[in-house]
């Protein structure tokens, strides 16, 4: 996928899984080289048992990968207000 299409960026962090990307965000390796996308929606894995990295290929579901308490969860484990609204995973 290449060029802008306008389309806002969204992450959404899938509890226990991976990071859901969607809309023109462009993604770099960590010697700032572009990683091609070929899809509008990209999930990225977490695990890092990923035989398709940075890209998720499931394998969170089968060792036990757990990202604890979600992020935007309150004090009491309610989602706020924002994460309620969030797309989700």
């Amino acid at each position: 996928m290449s060029g802008v299409t306008g389309r806002p960026v969204t992450i959404v962090a899938c509890p226990d899984g991976p990071l859901l990307v969607r809309g023109d965000a462009l993604l770099v390796d960590a010697a700032g080289v572009p990683i091609p996308r070929r899809r509008a929606t990209v999930a990225l894995c977490r695990c890092g048992a990923s035989a398709i990295a940075p890209f998720c290929d499931g394998s969170h579901k089968f060792t036990g990968f757990t990202t604890g308490a979600s992020a935007g969860a309150s004090a009491t484990g309610a989602p706020a207000a924002r994460e309620a609204a969030a797309p989700s995973c």
